[in-house]
């Protein structure tokens, strides 16, 4: 053990850093099994408890927001509670977090399931990142890179196994909740018992008066804080999207999101020799080119190949965007300490949940009636219009699942009687109704084939339009680069300087 042990004097005597390590990975790997969960069971548990889509959409939301409020409420008092007692109070919010879910009886179980495992997941990046920067004052940016590996490393674990059990005709969805508690049981015993470092900042004796000091009023701060949500939008923003916009192009855009994460990872750990090459903000303009042609590229992605192809580059250029990031302000930002890292994390999440994942979606609304057959799509609602009343009638109560179908395919053919044109968005909202009312009828299957691929170009324009965000941090960056090669290189700043 006394390799793992690390003491030097101070504030990391008697620490073992390599278990803190090991214990924060396997709490990020928690968190990003169940991002891949919660999206994996949406359709048994509208199906199980006779959700709406607007309800369901509650329960998924919750995994952003819930995430971003525990982030910016506990960030900044890591010093003050500890972060001992906040990873127990992250271990408690994955564990009560599953087990209401598991147990559910209805909506509001659900949802306040999910945002207290939403809250867990935030809890876990705000405590994490400085423990991780705190252990490693020499290797920052290295080991938060090695660190997030686990995030996309955990989605490519939980969405495999989420598929196997599919594929083994294994249905139950609480038995895919139950997956999230294998890492959280590990980290749980990982930290159990082990002594804790202060922060940087405490170890330093620098005031919580100085940290809001140099977080709020330092101009490189407050740069990088717009950049992070840059950066954040074109990483969670196009893999939010992915699976849902090349699924209705006829291809497994789970596995190409699969096949992103696992990149992704494998990247994140060799992030050391990368970013001792380039430097983290040198790393981060070419990460950005390589996001920017991946995204473009993925605009025409109506292939396998080109799907694949496209994923491939948009990987290499988000994987070291995130953990990058945080790295350059931890080492350059250093007096900000955990408020500082917490503020990043938050901005990322809410920008990627709140901006670019609606924006990209109007976008793709806006495009989608350039490809939609307006004969074929009047045609199948006017059949909807025709039919579905009697399936109702046939269906009894579970019958009502078809009302919202029947009303809008009505509305949408009123409206167009009028005008003398389909009415947009509801005329694709009317299609997607037909689909999601999965009647017993040949119809549900027009509706896709008719909606689909307009939806998956309206999609894929959401990605190009997205694109050229990139060129904001190929300039930011590529300047600091450049201003730091001028001064001699990058050079990190010590909080005690």
């Amino acid at each position: 053990m006394a390799g793992n042990m690390n003491q030097q004097a101070g504030g990391l005597a008697g620490v073992n850093s390599d278990r803190l390590f090991l214990g924060s990975c396997m709490a990020l790997i928690a968190t990003s099994v169940a991002f891949a969960v919660i999206g994996d069971i949406m359709g048994p548990l509208k199906t199980q408890f006779i959700l709406t889509n607007e309800r369901v959409g509650w329960i998924g939301g919750a995994a952003l927001w819930g995430f971003t409020v525990s982030i910016f409420v506990f960030g900044p008092l890591v010093d003050v509670l500890g972060m001992r007692n906040l990873l127990y109070v992250a271990f408690l919010g994955h564990s009560v977090g599953v087990l209401l879910m598991i147990f559910a009886s209805g909506f509001w179980m659900l949802f306040f399931g999910a945002l207290i495992l939403a809250m867990g997941n935030g809890t876990v990046e705000a405590v994490c990142n400085p423990l991780v920067a705190t252990i490693y004052p020499k290797d920052k940016t290295t080991k938060l890179n090695r660190f997030h590996v686990w995030f996309p490393g955990g989605i490519v674990i939980g969405g495999v196994i989420c598929f196997l059990l599919g594929q083994a005709n294994v249905t139950s969805w609480q038995l895919r909740l139950c997956l999230i508690l294998i890492p959280t049981v590990v980290y749980g015993i990982l930290f159990f018992g082990q002594k804790f470092p202060a922060t940087e900042r405490v170890q330093s004796g620098l005031s919580f008066g100085d940290m809001v000091a140099q977080t709020f009023f330092r101009p490189l701060f407050i740069l990088l804080f717009l950049c992070m949500m840059v950066t954040a939008s074109l990483e969670l923003g196009p893999n939010r999207w992915i699976p849902a916009i090349l699924q209705a192009g006829g291809i497994h855009g789970i596995l190409v999101l699969v096949w992103i994460s696992g990149l992704m990872a494998v990247l994140r750990f060799f992030a050391g020799t990368i970013v001792h090459r380039l430097t983290p903000t040198g790393v981060l303009p070419v990460s950005a080119i390589l996001a920017g042609v991946g995204l473009f590229w993925l605009s025409y992605a109506d292939t396998v190949a080109v799907a694949f192809a496209a994923a491939t580059v948009f990987a290499l250029g988000v994987c070291y965007f995130w953990p990058t990031m945080l790295g350059v302000v931890s080492e350059r930002v250093p007096k900000g300490g955990a408020l500082a890292l917490a503020l990043m994390g938050g901005i990322g999440m809410l920008a990627s949940g709140s901006i670019a994942s609606p924006w990209m979606g109007r976008v793709a609304d806006k495009h989608l009636p350039d490809r939609l057959d307006i004969v074929a799509t009047k045609a199948c609602l006017e059949k909807v219009v025709a039919q579905f009343p009697a399936l109702k009638e046939k269906a009894g109560k579970l019958g009502e699942d078809l009302v919202p179908a029947i009303d809008a395919a009505q509305k949408v053919l009123a409206a167009e009687k009028q005008s003398g044109a389909l009415p947009h968005p509801d005329t694709a909202n009317a299609l997607r109704a037909v689909i999601g009312s999965k009647a017993d009828s040949p119809l549900v299957k027009e509706a896709g084939d008719v909606l689909n691929p307009a939806d998956n170009y309206g999609g894929r324009m959401s990605f190009r339009f997205l694109a050229p965000f990139s060129i904001i941090i190929i300039v930011v960056f590529g300047a600091i680069y450049l201003t730091d090669r001028a001064k001699g290189g990058y050079k990190q700043e010590h909080i005690g300087s």
